[in-house]
């Protein structure tokens, strides 16, 4: 199949650090060509793929400092390539969330947009008069049922278990890590409480976004004293697999209902168990008593902590790999393209599909 992945402009893919949806991105279109598929990647320009790379912006954009209307324009000008180019396809697979959606409208090419984040009231009206479009949800729990959205497959969202290593043990002295967003939702803040409390290390990294500031000014950078709490900045790839894997637990409080959470398959792939709040996808992708602890209240947590050590390691890294890796995610995605070609030729009055021909 000739397919085009077009990606945000936020962040390269795959990205140097934090990204949850650009890392999957990567993975999406450099396995795909790998199966055999001919396939475009829409990104920004210093992106590294195996894909046809078609450069979108000279840099990512949260790097360049620039305007949301600036980011506006940059995005109007990718998806107008993308329509442009839109013959030279089989499918066009758009992860960029509601800025794609007006031009499923005008494009004969099959589409399918996988929405990555949650739909905002502003955005929802915009998803609802769309609703006809073909859309795959990252996790069940993040459907949106209410606003009719023809979802034609959940894929969970994958990562490459050999590029993570397994740690059968965690480090000594042992600590807590968190990882992700310096934000509200994500609870970096209560991470720090749930330390507190039980007296153990906590080792942070992520990202403070300028939206973020003041959350960070305010409620975590008082706490941080480099010694009990601390924080070392954004991770990449290879600091991220070396701090979770020498962690005795990672903390996923969140406070809002992530669609998916990377972080947490991230974590687990290296051996580490999760403790997380029952919010959003964490029941999806965690196995209560088994893969780590899914809770409902900070008393949860304390337990959780306390409780840790029951959990076997090994079977966390064959949960990620039997569930949430980069082959089944392709697979999945794999499964949708054919049953969008499948039904393009069925309304076409033509014979069904052949796998095997495209």
């Amino acid at each position: 199949m000739r397919i085009a992945q077009v990606a945000p402009l936020w962040e390269r893919v795959p990205p140097p650090a934090y990204g949850g949806t650009e890392l999957v991105v990567a993975h999406l279109a450099n396995h795909l060509v790998r199966r055999g598929h001919e396939v475009t990647l829409f990104a920004t320009a210093d992106s590294q793929t195996l894909a046809n790379l078609v450069p979108g912006a000279p840099q990512p954009m949260r790097l360049a400092g620039i305007t949301p209307h600036e980011y506006q324009m940059y995005d109007l000008m990718q998806l107008t390539r993308v329509v442009q180019q839109a013959d030279e396809f089989d499918v066009i697979h758009f992860h960029v969330d509601a800025s794609a959606l007006p031009y499923g409208n005008i494009l004969k090419t099959p589409v399918v947009h996988t929405v990555h984040g949650i739909l905002t009231p502003l955005a929802s009206d915009l998803f609802r008069q769309n609703a006809h479009q073909n859309f795959v949800s990252i996790s069940d729990s993040q459907r949106r049922n209410d606003l009719g959205l023809n979802y034609v497959a959940t894929v969970y969202n994958g990562i490459d278990p050999e590029t993570y290593e397994f740690h059968p043990q965690p480090d000594s002295p042992p600590y807590l890590a968190f990882f992700g967003r310096i934000s509200s939702e994500k609870g970096p803040h209560l991470a720090i409480e749930l330390a507190k409390r039980t007296g153990w290390r906590l080792i942070m990294a992520g990202k403070v976004d300028r939206a973020d500031q003041a959350f960070y000014e305010s409620e975590v950078k008082p706490l941080i004293d480099g010694e009990q709490i601390i924080y070392v900045g954004e991770a990449n790839h290879e600091q991220k697999s070396e701090i979770m894997g020498g962690a005795v637990a990672t903390l996923c409080l969140l406070t809002w209902e992530e669609p998916f959470g990377l972080v947490m398959p991230e974590s687990m792939v290296c051996g580490t168990p999760v403790i997380a709040m029952a919010r959003g996808s964490a029941p999806e992708l965690i196995v209560h008593g088994k893969t780590g602890f899914l809770c409902n209240t900070m008393e949860d947590c304390v337990d959780a902590v306390a409780r840790i050590e029951q959990i076997d390691r090994r079977a966390c890294r064959t949960h990620v790999e039997q569930n949430f890796s980069h082959t089944r995610m392709v697979e999945g995605y794999e499964a949708v393209y054919y049953q969008l070609l499948e039904k393009r030729f069925a309304s076409n009055g033509r014979l069904q599909a052949s796998r095997n021909s495209m």
